[in-house]
């Protein structure tokens, strides 16, 4: 059986008190054992940025790699071993900026692997520069008289590549959080989590959303109408929540592949190390 512990790292968190991230990582965990997950079965990817210290921060297999570069790493896991739950986290800034290309063909492709974009609207742990999706006007240590730059929207940009789930939560609401990671988690294919998860240093939102957000699936919307999913998408009043668009009918790459493959994969019949053999290679790479 499952318990909480079994996801419990040695390692604390080192993010500021009251960071969304601290949401994140809660909603992840449950979500996990909700849905059967056992740590040796799941691996999370990440690149560079507060939010991409979170592989340290729970007991599964990790890769901590190059900034905006989650992607790449996890289609790569995935393709090799396909029996793996591969999970990228990141920031706006990493996945946003420096990775959104990735993000966009591995939309295309329909890779089998979960992205969850912690959402700050800045750069915090360089201390507060202007990210991607940073406002029209807002002030930031780059641009201190307002920035005049248009914020990049993700969500209809993927939707408009071929994403087939995507989705937006909040950190402020764990139990939301959990219960779209689990569906994520049930996709077949590519999906997209856009968290809004306030930095509370440097751009500290939290009563703005907690004031305008509400959740799709309370107003009857339906996630299957891509038009429905671009208009709720672009709400310009409030900021709703909730899965926006799920289509399961498309097969993602890595079932392809096993088609023209015949089913033989980079890495199969995995057989357990002897403990010593295991421990020299993690002193090695250490």
């Amino acid at each position: 059986m499952l318990e909480p512990k079994m996801y419990e790292s040695d390692t604390r968190p080192d993010w500021c008190p009251g960071c969304g991230d601290f949401g994140v990582l809660a909603a992840l965990k449950d979500a996990l054992i909700k849905s059967g997950k056992k740590p040796h079965e799941v691996v999370i990817v990440s690149g560079i940025g507060c939010s991409s210290n979170l592989p340290g921060y729970i007991r599964a297999y990790g890769f901590h790699g190059l900034h905006g570069r989650p992607v790449p790493v996890a289609v790569g896991i995935k393709t090799a071993n396909p029996n793996l739950t591969v999970i990228a986290t990141a920031g706006d800034g990493d996945e946003y900026g420096i990775g959104f290309n990735h993000v966009v063909h591995a939309a295309r492709r329909n890779d089998d692997i979960k992205l969850i974009v912690m959402n700050n609207e800045i750069y915090g742990l360089t201390t507060g520069q202007l990210s991607p999706t940073s406002r029209l006007g807002q002030k930031t240590k780059t641009s201190p008289d307002g920035s005049i730059i248009y914020p990049l929207k993700p969500l209809p940009t993927i939707l408009g590549a071929g994403g087939t789930f995507i989705a937006r939560t909040f950190s402020g609401d764990p139990k939301h959080f959990s219960w779209v990671i689990q569906e994520a988690l049930n996709h077949r294919g590519f999906a997209l989590i856009d968290a809004i998860s306030p930095c509370v240093t440097w751009h500290n939102i939290y009563d703005e959303v907690k004031k305008l957000f509400y959740k799709l699936e309370d107003r009857g919307y339906k996630p299957d109408d891509e038009h429905e999913a671009y208009k709720a998408m672009s709400d310009p009043e409030g900021i709703p929540i909730g899965i926006f668009y799920r289509r399961e009918d498309k097969p993602s790459f890595q079932e392809r592949l096993a088609e023209q493959n015949l089913g033989k994969w980079p890495v199969h019949n995995v057989s357990p190390l002897p403990k010593n053999t295991v421990e020299e290679l993690l002193y090695e790479f250490s």
